[in-house]
């Protein structure tokens, strides 16, 4: 019978990576395995309240503390929803970032084993007495790879704690299957992430997995003594430790203009090579007179205006003519409008990036404001900060503790 979850082909171990006892060699290949055979490697899964909660960003930061500790740090993304084709494999988009990152030392198929397309429900409710048993599989094997030789494991989940559940597999019951014990981020406040963390635990309970803390990500730096007094208080109530915040920082939700010029579908005209990783941290609509344009000229900000707004424009060359340190990040011309040739020549004499989009200046603006900004390994600016976040913010050392002393083999749920 034709496999209806269409599982990857061999894993091929990369150049300087330990081979895994678990390839196509092994006895039991052939046995469809419903745990997996690793019961000494520490597993962390990381599961949130919502999507975009800063999930990536925690496993990151985790990363990189728990490595402080020991090299042996291992990563898997168990079930993938954001995946990009690698030689005709799909592979989650968070995968290929931590490896990108950290260099894991594990086939990026075992990082990421099974990718959730766009047809896969339909497949899998066409027959889940056929389909669980080898999604499973797929799973246990893609871990035992991933956790192969590692004391540790970061497992990262798939938004709440029941995403997945159409296919059986939610973020509580893999974490069930696979052992571990549960981290949940959730975002700053104090009765929002309180509520949801609860709704979340109590499906985790209902597994049997422990939860071993919660992480309360973008805090308002301003407001975090009160927010951490009042969720410590009502997170002990639920028995889920406060591990740690982490403050707002602009600059890991801004978008660099390479991303904005994606999300726009605009194209380049100058500036590319020194802009396309500029960060956009404010926006400016030319609206308003140049005089008062003037005013927004520095580091960070995007000018939308139409190609024919000639004095915005000649107010941006002015500037970077004056002071370099205080150019802009770039201009997005609107409505497909192109500057006059004689303004294009000074354009370009500039390092100012310049984009030309077919919509609106209000749409567009609308659209940037409204991007889900995702970490990529160009965003060199974006992950030392990430790693320095977790560092300084979250008890490390409560995570490891809450595995006891250390033990040949870890009991699996």
């Amino acid at each position: 019978m034709t496999d209806p979850l269409q599982p990857a082909g061999n894993v091929t171990v990369r150049k300087g990576a330990t081979p895994s006892p678990f390839g196509t060699d092994d006895p039991g290949a052939n046995r469809s395995m419903k745990r997996p055979l690793n019961r000494t490697t520490k597993r962390i899964f990381v599961a949130a309240t919502r999507m975009n909660e800063g999930k990536t960003t925690s496993c990151l930061g985790l990363f990189a503390a728990l490595r402080a500790h020991t090299p042996k740090v291992g990563y898997i993304k168990p079930i993938g929803q954001r995946f990009v084709e690698v030689e005709g494999n799909k592979i989650d988009e968070d995968s290929l970032l931590l490896d990108a990152i950290f260099d894991v030392q594990t086939p990026i198929l075992a990082m990421s084993p099974v990718a959730i397309d766009g047809q896969f429900t339909r497949r899998y409710l066409k027959d889940p007495d056929e389909s669980y048993p080898l999604l499973v599989d797929k799973l246990c094997r893609g871990f035992d790879r991933a956790a192969y030789e590692k004391d540790y494991i970061i497992i990262e989940g798939s938004g709440h704690a029941g995403v997945g559940s159409v296919f059986d597999l939610s973020n509580a019951q893999t974490s069930q299957i696979l052992g571990a014990k549960v981290i949940i981020v959730s975002q700053g406040g104090i009765g929002r992430p309180i509520d949801e963390i609860a709704l979340n635990k109590a499906l985790f309970d209902k597994h049997g997995v422990e939860v071993i803390g919660a992480i309360i990500n973008k805090v308002d730096p301003a407001r975090m003594n009160d927010i951490r007094d009042y969720v410590e208080r009502g997170l002990r109530r639920y028995g889920v430790p406060l591990l740690g915040m982490l403050p707002l920082q602009r600059k890991l939700t801004a978008p660099n203009l390479s991303q904005v010029v994606s999300e726009i579908k605009g194209q380049w005209l100058n500036g590319k090579t020194v802009g396309q990783y500029r960060r956009i941290e404010k926006i400016v609509i030319g609206a308003m007179t140049a005089k008062g344009v003037m005013d927004f000229l520095e580091p960070g900000v995007l000018i939308i205006t139409p190609g024919d707004r000639e004095d915005i424009i000649m107010s941006a060359i002015a500037s970077a003519g004056y002071s370099r340190e205080k150019a802009i990040s770039g201009i997005v011309l609107t409505r497909g409008i192109l500057p006059n040739p004689q303004l294009r020549k000074l354009l370009n004499e500039t390092d100012i990036p310049v984009v030309i989009a077919e919509d609106e200046s209000f749409n567009i603006a609308s659209r940037i404001n409204t991007m889900t900004v995702k970490t990529q390994p160009s965003d060199t600016d974006k992950i030392p900060l990430i790693k320095q976040l977790v560092s300084d913010n979250i008890d490390v050392e409560q995570i490891i503790k809450a595995f006891g002393p250390d033990t040949s083999e870890l009991p699996l749920i």
